[in-house]
């Protein structure tokens, strides 16, 4: 079962290859391994581009991270990554009090292909896209716990008792 991601690629800051500015950058979004989807590239050329471009990615239940990277095209027509983030999905999951399709903007530094931390921080915006309704099947829950006393006094308390076990801590020996 797999569940959408909205993304938006919103901007990057202080992007460069080799300490010079970049030119036809490109972000790339990987879920899995040989599943990627990426921008056109920005407009302006730069240290500072900006695509505004929202992708939809499918989410795989088993994902824990998703990767983007910042790339730009060589002279020889080749993509070189400028640098990339692993961005947790628990950070726009929403399992800590978010309502399902909230927006988060968040904001990574990047790093290079060697895992070295660079000046460049990518820009984005997330959310888990809503669900399409699904059939819900109520299931009876088997009742638990054991008829107690008198059935007439039982049947008006509801009918069942529920024990909780209770630990005693032993005395301490010296």
């Amino acid at each position: 079962m797999k569940r959408a991601l909205e993304i938006t690629i919103i901007s990057a800051e202080n992007i460069r290859l080799n300490k010079k500015p970049v030119k036809n950058a490109v972000v790339a979004v990987r879920v899995e391994p040989g599943h990627e989807c990426s921008t056109k590239p920005a407009p302006d050329q730069g240290t500072n581009p900006q695509w505004n471009e929202n992708l939809v990615v499918n989410l795989p239940l088993h994902a824990g991270f998703i990767t983007v990277e910042v790339k730009c095209k060589s002279s020889s027509g080749s993509y070189k990554i400028v640098g990339g983030a692993t961005v947790p999905i628990s950070d726009f999951a929403g399992d800590f009090g978010a309502p399902g399709g909230y927006m988060h903007f968040l904001s990574y530094r990047l790093r290079d292909s060697n895992g070295v931390r660079t000046d460049g921080i990518i820009n984005i915006s997330a959310k888990m896209a809503a669900l399409a309704p699904t059939r819900m099947y109520e299931v009876p829950q088997p009742e638990i716990g054991v008829p107690v006393g008198d059935q007439r006094k039982m049947m008006a308390a509801g009918g069942l008792v529920t024990g909780v076990p209770v630990w005693y801590p032993q005395p301490c020996r010296y």
